[in-house]
């Protein structure tokens, strides 16, 4: 009788062992009486029999087994190791550095962990494209173009595994711009949209400025029934916890019909029969109204000045411009031209009666002329002041007033006298004969 010696274990199948195979341990030994075999896996009891049989063999059964033969006069181990040899699982990527928020600037650190047998190859991708090997793939000074999914490749003659991490680069905004819905002219009336891209990240806020003046928040700005005070330039702030940056300016140009329109007076005081004067039209339109000048309806002129050179009373009247563009027209209200002269065609008349004067009769003479301003009349008998005022009243006329009767219109331009009228006077008696 002796206790166990020559103990060993052998493996079936004897060559490479894959997970998913079915493995067989065996153990040997001599001795008298028998063994009792008992199998371990490290420390723990896994099964007992002379034979230990693992099926769909897997990286978990990987490690040491002994086999320990006992009978009453003693026990002895002996061990083997099985090394399942098995594809890459439990792949990951971890982000090791920083380890909170990633901004544009920083260093990043990305680490791939497999479990693998034999260990694997590392290899890196960002999307499709290649990047690098190695546990470990390093990005200096990251910028917004490193945002994106990155791959590790985990591969040993087994099989392959991937797995995948984004990295979010936080940046301020950049390539911030000003674009109008409408390709073609704006006419007012039109609605119009201003949308304001930019690149950030996080999303910026969108502010939106006419000049310096706010104007609205948010990536589009709209405008209907737009009209010319819209007009100008406008741009967009884009502003995110980073920083902010500023569009370039885009000019909104609004076509309208002409507006506004007046016309001025040079000189502005008082106009002389004589003196030059220029009509200025003036009037507000996009694109600049062609101006048409008018005397009383009939058309005199073009351009935005109208002159007259040695101004008339015939010049005297209402003049008016007409501003006109593609999209509309509009007249000025009328401009009252006022020269002013010294008196002309001064002419006495006798209003009544209306035929033969008669002694006794009341006789009404009247003096007519030209001026501006009014003048004043006066009226003369052979050269003797008689009176004043546009007419001239004889009451119970006799023949003592045949004679030959002036008035002078005056005004502080000039004054012109009428030729003379003589009143001829008929005496009752003549009238019998």
């Amino acid at each position: 009788m002796y206790p166990p010696k020559n103990v060993s274990v052998s493996i079936s199948p004897s060559g490479v062992i894959v997970e998913g195979d079915s493995v067989t341990l065996s153990c040997s030994s001599d001795s008298n009486p028998p063994a009792e075999i008992i199998w371990f896996k490290g420390g723990t009891f896994v099964g007992s029999g002379r034979n230990y049989s693992i099926s769909n063999i897997s990286s978990d059964h990987s490690g040491e087994y002994k086999c320990k033969s006992r009978n009453k006069h003693g026990w002895k181990y002996s061990a083997v190791t099985l090394n399942v040899i098995y594809a890459t699982k439990n792949i990951s990527v971890s982000i090791i550095s920083p380890s909170g928020v990633i901004v544009e600037g920083d260093s990043v650190t990305l680490s791939c962990s497999s479990d693998s047998n034999p260990p694997a190859e590392i290899s890196w991708f960002k999307e499709i494209t290649f990047l690098g090997s190695g546990r470990i793939y390093n990005i200096s000074k990251i910028s917004s173009n490193h945002s994106g999914e990155y791959k590790c490749k985990s591969r040993n003659k087994n099989g392959w595994k991937y797995s995948a991490v984004t990295l979010n680069v936080m940046y301020p905004p950049k390539n911030v711009s000003v674009s109008i819905s409408s390709s073609g002219e704006i006419v007012e009336g039109d609605s119009v949209t201003l949308s304001c891209s930019s690149d950030s990240n996080p999303p910026a806020e969108i502010i939106g400025f006419k000049g310096t003046m706010f104007v609205g928040s948010g990536r589009n700005y709209s405008i209907s029934n737009i009209s010319s005070d819209h007009r100008g330039e406008y741009k967009c702030k884009s502003r995110n916890k980073l920083g902010k940056k500023y569009s370039d300016a885009v000019t909104l140009n609004v076509l309208y019909p002409p507006k506004s329109v007046s016309v001025s007076i040079s000189p502005s005081g008082v106009i002389v029969e004589g003196d030059s004067v220029t009509l200025s039209c003036s009037s507000d339109s996009n694109p600049p109204a062609e101006i048409s000048w008018f005397k009383e309806g009939t058309f005199v002129g073009s351009g935005r000045n109208y002159s007259i050179s040695n101004s008339r009373a015939k010049h005297r009247g209402g003049e008016k411009s007409k501003a006109s563009d593609k999209h509309g027209e509009k007249d000025s209200d009328i401009a009252m031209l006022n020269v002013m002269y010294a008196p002309r065609n001064a002419v006495v008349s006798i209003i009544s009666p209306s035929g033969v004067i008669v002694e006794g009769d009341s006789v009404t003479l009247s003096c007519s002329s030209d001026s501006n301003p009014p003048t004043e009349i006066i009226w003369f008998k052979e050269g003797t002041f008689v009176g004043s005022g546009r007419n001239y009243s004889i009451s119970n006329i006799s023949s003592d007033h045949n004679e030959g009767y002036k008035c002078k219109s005056r005004n502080k331009h000039g004054e012109k006298y009428s030729d003379a009228v003589t009143l001829n006077v008929m005496c009752e008696l003549m009238m019998v004969q």
